[in-house]
């Protein structure tokens, strides 16, 4: 059930962990889509901007708890690359700990001060209690994200990509059901939505669990990899805090591009809400390659195949810039089809037209936001966790920028642009890294394989 991404071609032995991984986060992706198509449709314009306001915390909470699972998982992945089995489960075991930790602080913190928040973020007084109805339900099942994300990643780190998409397939399901039945049956307004995709997500966390117990022998730490380690905690700390704050430090620039956003009224934040949904179901491919990269690099970096490293990463980037075209063209001649899904084109025809402009807008910089997912995530693959902080902090920059000047002198042309901006900021920190410490790590392979 497990597999070595260490031998086979390179090409080839991507893509077959990678599609995999992309239907986990199509299904991921689905519970948030569905939300936003069944709330516009159902509850109408104003329901789909306090929904849509909280996009960007919602990233910078939850993306840190995702960022941190996936950054644990990398000792995991070297582990099991280098045929270690008592570092594999003494790092499980230190990882639940940390896991417990970190989900019942945040949900407490994030929970409490959610309000204060969306106040500061200038959500408009029209949506804002929409806004924190929603968003405060994400937060208190900050438990059940963890749950699914760590489970999910430590069955990704030794090869098998393929369960957790069965899993989420089920979930997601479910997350339509929930969703049209709270909303419609139990009238709970946007709630229900959230209350929706926290219990559907619990469902996929508890199906990994109950697989990981009847299937994966490997991934069971006995007693004496429960005791708390303080260098094995170190080692999970120091690749998933940086991880996790690459995704909260990129969030921070989001959360002023949409204050910024905020400020221009209701109509633009339910564009930007519909465009960046959409946007986000397109990007899913460039974050499996990512993904898919920081399995693979770990594994070949615990084999000590450097070179094999460099083969991968060029691989991605060849399948991340076919994408990119792709989306291009469909965006330039669908855009109003796809945007017209969450919303009546007939009524709404201003709305319709801002949603495309977003799209091409974004989908003409895929190319460089593909290098960000598959440079970043081979970086923290390799063992350099700490870069993705300041790779985080160069998209911080950009967005910014964009949202405290630009924004308010330009308006929604250069809302369109403010993310392609942090996206070319951060390829400038992150390929001169990558060839850095992939040469570095060269000339330390033949002492490694000969180890």
């Amino acid at each position: 059930m497990t597999k070595d991404l260490t031998t086979g071609r390179p090409m080839g032995v991507i893509v077959r962990f990678a599609l995999p991984v992309l239907l986990a986060m199509l299904f991921q992706q689905f519970y948030s889509l569905v939300d936003t198509l069944i709330v516009g449709r159902i509850l109408g314009p104003e329901a789909l901007a306090a929904v849509g306001s909280t996009g960007s915390l919602n990233f910078m909470v939850i993306g840190f708890c995702s960022g941190v699972c996936a950054g644990f998982a990398i000792p995991m992945a070297q582990a099991f690359g280098a045929k270690n089995e008592n570092d594999l489960k003494t790092y499980i075991g230190n990882s639940l700990w940390l896991c417990v930790a970190f989900s019942l602080v945040l949900a407490i913190v994030t929970g409490v001060f959610c309000r204060q928040i969306l106040r500061l973020m200038n959500t408009p007084e029209d949506i804002l209690e929409r806004a924190y109805s929603y968003i405060v339900v994400i937060f208190w099942g900050i438990p059940v994200t963890y749950l699914y994300n760590m489970l999910a990643c430590m069955i990704r780190s030794i090869g098998d990509s393929k369960t957790p998409v069965i899993f989420l397939g089920i979930a997601s399901g479910l997350n339509i059901v929930l969703d049209v039945f709270f909303i419609t049956v139990l009238k709970m307004d946007v709630m229900g939505a959230a209350v929706a995709t926290v219990l559907a997500q619990g469902v996929s966390g508890l199906l990994c669990l109950w697989y990981i117990k009847k299937k994966f022998s490997i991934l069971h730490p006995r007693r004496e990899h429960l005791q708390p380690s303080r260098w094995y905690i170190g080692k999970l700390c120091a690749m998933g805090i940086p991880m996790g704050l690459q995704y909260s430090i990129t969030a921070l620039g989001g959360l002023i591009l949409q204050t910024a956003v905020n400020s221009l009224g209701t109509l633009y934040v339910a564009a930007v809400a519909t465009g960046s949904k959409t946007s986000m179901m397109f990007c899913c491919v460039f974050d499996a390659l990512g993904t898919t990269i920081a399995t693979y690099s770990g594994q070949n970096i615990g084999a000590g195949k450097v070179s094999r490293v460099r083969q991968g990463v060029n691989a991605c980037m060849l399948l991340g810039s076919a994408w990119a075209i792709l989306a291009l063209l469909l965006y330039f001649f669908a855009g109003h089809l796809l945007a017209s899904l969450f919303v009546d084109s007939s009524s709404n025809p201003e709305l319709i037209a801002l949603v495309r402009r977003f799209l091409v807008a974004n989908s003409l910089f895929y190319i460089p936001l593909a290098g960000v997912n598959i440079y970043r995530y081979c970086i923290q693959g390799i063992g350099f966790s700490q870069m993705a902080i300041l790779s985080g902090a160069m998209e911080l920059i950009g967005r910014g920028l964009m949202g405290l000047f630009l924004v308010p002198a330009f308006g929604f042309a250069a809302v369109c642009f403010a993310n392609p901006m942090a996206w070319v900021a951060a390829d400038l920190f992150l390929i001169p890294a990558y060839l850095h410490y992939t040469k570095k790590l060269a000339h330390l392979e033949p002492a490694v394989q000969m180890a």
